[in-house]
C-alpha cells in the first residue's frame, strides 16, 4: 500500500525557484568568496561574517542577477562593495571583542591556504594596500580576468593592470630578502 502523505513538499511557487537557483547559481561559489574574504579581513571569523552578509545581500537581490552569467564576478563585487561599506567602518570595534575570544579553533579552509601559500608571502598580500590587495587577490589567487576585475572595481582595464603590476612590484621588494634566504632565488 503506498501512501499518499510526502515528506517533501513539490516545489511551487516563486520563492521555491528563486530559493532554488539561487542555491545552483550562487552557493557554488562559496570557497571562492571565502579566500577573497580571508584576504580582505584577515581571519577566518571575520571572513565567514562577510560571507554571511555577502550571501544575504546577493539572496536579496538576486532578482537582479542574470541567470547563467557570472556568478561569482557578481558575487565578489558585493562581497567587496560589503566589506568596503561595513567591515572597514567597524575594524576597530571587531579587533577588540576578537581579543575577548582566544583560542578560537583555526577555520579549516585558513590552514590549507596557508600550508598551500607560506606564511611570509600570506603576510606580505596582507600588508598591502587595499587596492593593490585586491587586484592580487583577485587576479593572481582566484584567477578571474582583467575585465572582470575592472568591472567589479568599477575602474578602467589598464587602472587593473597597472595596479597588478604596483602591487607585484611591492611584494617582490618585500619578498626578495625570504626568497634568497629560502633558496627560491640566488642572490
Amino acid at each position: 500500500m503506498t501512501s499518499s502523505l510526502a515528506f517533501e513538499e513539490p516545489i511551487t511557487g516563486e520563492w521555491d525557484a528563486r530559493r532554488l537557483s539561487f542555491e545552483a547559481e550562487a552557493l557554488t561559489h562559496l570557497d571562492a568568496l571565502f579566500r577573497v574574504a580571508l584576504r580582505f579581513v584577515g581571519n577566518a571569523a571575520d571572513a565567514e561574517d562577510l560571507v554571511q552578509d555577502t550571501l544575504f545581500r546577493a539572496y536579496q537581490a538576486w532578482d537582479q542577477y542574470k541567470l547563467g552569467t557570472n556568478a561569482k564576478g557578481w558575487l565578489i563585487t558585493i562581497l567587496r562593495n560589503v566589506f568596503i561599506n561595513e567591515y572597514r567602518r567597524n575594524v576597530r570595534r571587531r579587533e577588540i571583542l576578537a581579543t575577548d575570544h582566544p583560542g578560537q579553533p583555526e577555520h579549516p579552509t585558513v590552514r590549507f591556504f596557508d600550508e598551500l601559500v607560506d606564511e611570509e608571502v600570506t603576510r606580505a598580500i596582507d600588508a598591502l594596500p587595499l587596492t593593490y590587495r585586491e587586484v592580487i587577490v583577485l587576479r593572481d589567487v582566484e584567477g578571474l580576468h582583467y575585465e572582470e576585475i575592472a568591472t567589479m572595481l568599477g575602474v578602467p582595464v589598464g587602472t587593473v593592470k597597472s595596479r597588478l603590476f604596483r602591487a607585484r612590484e611591492m611584494l617582490q621588494d618585500k619578498l626578495r630578502d625570504y626568497a634568497v634566504s629560502a633558496g627560491i632565488i640566488k642572490p
